[in-house]
């Protein structure tokens, strides 16, 4: 059964690598001026002309990279809360951790620069993560307080997160009515997640935190396997229950907080890619997590591509496409339940 495990792993693993590098080469060439193939592959060897360098290394990539690390951030921070939660329908961006992180940040960014996107400040950008968590872990904190009732339990902290989101949202708007009407629409277009206007800065500022959280998200796996097979089970086995439900709620708000600091709040990407993952490879986190990281990846880049190509005369929030996506699985995964 092991060795089935693996090879299905292996199997699925190169046919959704194999995706994202057609997704890879895609985002590279679609957009307002397209780029072959080709004059591609002479860009990214050093040979390509000024203007297919500054498209390609100072727009595309760093916006294709910022998508991978908040696919990787979001996924893994979705399978952990779905773990801790035993709920197929937990998800960052439902339970009111992104959107407290969204508040954050817009109100950071008002408070520093005056608006969302013009002369937004190197020293903004790189103290944006550590808003964002702030923000998130007050979210997180006030769903834990209300959910708890000796001890936790998944459907009160998920009714709770929806109620905490709910709250944070109808803030959001409140503040941005604080904007003139052009400030507005921009801070509405982030909110519903978007990748523009990202560069090296926002990639150098989510990198680390992502990586560490990431890692350590994955060590712990092996806990949320245990956590599955019950609270008595799990006391049984010698596991600190609450204490470990705490750290991994704390790296799943870390992740989603830095993620949603570089792109907005994208609902559903956190939901759906540890989903499908579960039901390609099965329940154990250690294969899981690496799947549903690939799964959201191509998801996101994919959905970038169309934001950017679907509208003439501008592009649509990522997170639009992401919600079309993710909404009919969410009503099939009710229905299922």
């Amino acid at each position: 059964m092991k060795r089935l495990n693996n090879r299905n792993f292996i199997a699925v693993a190169s046919i959704l690598i194999a995706l994202i590098f057609i997704a890879i080469v895609i985002s590279l060439n679609v957009g307002s001026f397209k780029i072959g193939a080709v004059d591609i592959i002479k860009t990214l060897l050093g040979q390509g002309t000024k203007k297919h360098n500054i498209i390609i290394f100072d727009i595309r990539l760093p916006r294709i990279i910022i998508a991978i690390l908040v696919a990787a951030a979001l996924s893994i921070s979705g399978a952990v809360l779905q773990g801790v939660t035993k709920n197929d329908l937990a998800d960052p961006g439902m339970l009111g951790i992104s959107s407290g992180a969204a508040l954050a940040v817009v109100v950071y960014i008002y408070l520093m620069n005056g608006n969302v996107y013009d002369g937004v400040s190197s020293l903004t950008i790189f103290t944006l993560p550590i808003i964002a968590f702030i923000g998130a872990f007050i979210g997180a904190l006030l769903i834990y307080i209300f959910a708890w009732k000796r001890g936790t339990n998944s459907n009160r902290l998920i009714l709770m997160g929806i109620g905490i989101n709910s709250v944070f949202s109808a803030l959001l708007v409140i503040f941005q009515l604080r904007f003139t009407t052009q400030e507005f629409n921009r801070v509405m277009i982030w909110t519903l997640g978007s990748l523009w206007g990202t560069d090296w800065r926002y990639v150098i500022a989510a990198f680390p935190g992502i990586l560490v959280a990431s890692f350590i998200a994955y060590y712990k796996s092996r806990f949320l396997d245990v956590l599955n097979l019950g609270d008595e089970i799990s006391i049984g086995l010698g596991v600190k229950l609450e204490k470990e439900r705490r750290n991994l709620l704390f790296l799943s708000v870390l992740l989603s907080a830095i993620a949603t600091s570089v792109s907005g709040t994208l609902a559903f990407l956190g939901l759906i890619s540890p989903h499908i993952a579960r039901n390609l490879v099965g329940a154990k986190h250690k294969i899981m997590i690496p799947i549903s990281v690939m799964i959201g990846t191509f998801l996101l880049l994919v959905s970038d591509a169309i934001s950017r190509n679907l509208i003439i005369t501008g592009e649509m929030p990522v997170g639009i496409i992401i919600s079309i996506i993710g909404v009919p699985y969410f009503v099939y995964l009710m229905i299922k339940q």
